[in-house]
């Protein structure tokens, strides 16, 4: 396998994990809310999504039901995977 497929491979995985961590991490904070406990901080969620969680991150919003209230959250995160989306186009087009 060339040094490509190798990184192919690494941003599939990271992409994979990251998007896990979005999800997970949305299911943990509804579940802490519920009980009244320490909650995971708003702006790990958009660290997570910028770091190529989006998807994990805006799919747990809607299937755990929790951050769908937050205009921020409700526009930020399909703004974050557009923009996303975006680059990888760009890249693709004119780099890649």
């Amino acid at each position: 396998m060339s040094l490509t497929g190798y990184a192919e491979w690494g941003v599939r995985f990271w992409l994979l994990l990251v998007n896990l961590i979005g999800g997970i991490l949305m299911a943990a904070d509804k579940g802490r809310a519920k009980r009244g406990a320490w909650r995971i901080p708003e702006k790990t969620f958009f660290v997570i999504a910028l770091l190529g969680g989006s998807i994990g991150c805006w799919g747990g919003m809607y299937l755990f039901r929790h951050k769908t209230r937050h205009w921020y959250f409700v526009l930020g995160m399909p703004a974050i995977l557009a923009g996303q989306l975006l680059l990888v186009w760009w890249l693709k087009t004119h780099i890649l």
